[in-house]
């Protein structure tokens, strides 16, 4: 006994210190997490991305699969205080009971919203066990994140322990000077080669502007663009529209309404939009989730695209934010702003037996198809079938 208390006074553990244990709390709707998720996502030191904003996420809510039940997962520490909030729901796939975060292949990432930077500190076990047991009592089999950030502002992201995902996502840091910021991500040659096709634009077509949707009004108009022009480009890939829905469609208007979507385009003078980009966003961030210009061949040497994104990223300078990213994918468009790679991680948690083999599924499905997006020739193979079927459809 002397000797345990000699180690003890001398600063030598006499065992391994408690395991954190968190205590889940499994709501049994979105009306019934709301009033504790908005008081989380307005607290001064969250940490998010804009997809987990109660608003967007009740706006994507509306387009679940049929016999989807929502059930976001709330994570407390011992004394009770929120940390973590997952929105997630729960949907039988092939006899298996998934649970996903709201938002689908419509979010670019599906990270929980975290009460401040230290609840990220906290280690991954502690949250992997939290929601297993979360699982447990809202009776699914494997809970299943992809696009999960390795970083997010900076901080690691406690989930972020799995496979990498197919793609990466793309991003810079904004500053109160937007021409600095062009300045660090744009050669010279590529900032005049724009400032000439805009000269050539508004030769061809007239004065253009860039406008950010005032009103329901506004945002009609432009999400009307967007989907004309993108049925276009989705048919001519051989994709499959996913805004064939009217369903899906109202859900963009929706959470443009409640202020979780931000529409811009680059229109004329006559009211022609020439390009659009709509975003997710919160107080720091835009995050593109949707962008299309006109298909008319005519205007493909101006770049109406490239000139609207410009103009995006001097506008979300204008506002204050401090970053912009423009999802997950790789893209041309991408590439030729953004100096910054948001790595991006799958992960599974296994629930039930059954649970483990869709995860091993899942897990070999994703290192599949990062191989075939990392192999040029494959994914030239890729384009080439879906163009085919859509020839043939």
């Amino acid at each position: 006994m002397g000797g345990t208390m000699q180690l003890a006074a001398e600063g030598v553990a006499a065992g391994p210190a408690p395991a954190l244990v968190l205590v889940p709390e499994v709501f049994s709707s979105l009306t019934a997490a709301e009033a504790t998720w908005r008081a989380l996502e307005t607290a001064p030191g969250a940490v998010m991305t804009p997809y987990q904003r109660f608003d967007w996420v009740a706006a994507c809510a509306h387009i679940l699969p049929p016999g989807a039940r929502p059930c976001p997962v709330l994570l407390r520490d011992p004394a009770g205080r929120p940390l973590a909030l997952l929105p997630l729901f729960v949907h039988r796939e092939a006899g298996i009971r998934v649970g996903r975060v709201i938002g689908g292949r419509h979010a670019n990432y599906h990270m929980p919203l975290f009460a401040h930077p230290e609840a990220m500190a906290l280690p991954h076990d502690a949250y992997a066990k939290a929601l297993l047991r979360a699982g447990a009592q809202a009776g699914i089999d494997v809970i299943h994140l992809p696009d999960q950030p390795r970083l997010w502002n900076g901080l690691p992201n406690p989930l972020a322990h799995g496979t990498a995902s197919p793609s990466d996502a793309y991003g810079l840091a904004l500053e109160a000077d937007p021409e600095a910021v062009l300045k660090r991500v744009m050669s010279g040659d590529a900032r005049r080669k724009l400032r000439q096709k805009e000269k050539w634009l508004t030769g061809a077509l007239g004065p253009v502007a860039h406008q950010v949707a005032a009103d329901d009004e506004d945002g009609a108009a432009i999400l009307s663009a967007y989907l004309a022009q993108k049925a276009v480009r989705f048919a001519q890939a051989g994709i499959s529209d996913p805004f064939a829905d009217p369903a899906a469609r109202d859900f963009l208007a929706a959470a443009h309404r409640a202020g979780a979507l931000e529409l811009h385009a680059l229109r004329t003078e006559e009211g022609r939009i020439l390009a659009t980009f709509v975003g997710a966003v919160d107080a720091r961030r835009f995050s593109g989730m949707l962008t299309s210009f006109d298909p008319d061949p005519a205007l493909a040497r101006f770049s109406p695209g490239d000139l609207l994104l410009q103009a995006l990223i001097r506008d979300q300078c204008a506002r204050g934010r401090t970053a912009l990213d423009l999802g997950v994918g790789e893209a041309r468009y991408k590439a030729s702003v953004c100096d910054e790679t948001i790595g991006l991680v799958d992960a599974v948690l296994p629930v039930s037996l059954r649970g483990r083999a869709y995860g091993a599924a899942a897990e070999a499905g994703a290192r599949l198809k990062r191989r075939i997006k990392r192999d040029p020739r494959l994914w030239a193979l890729v384009g080439r079938v879906r163009k085919a079927l859509a020839r043939t459809a």
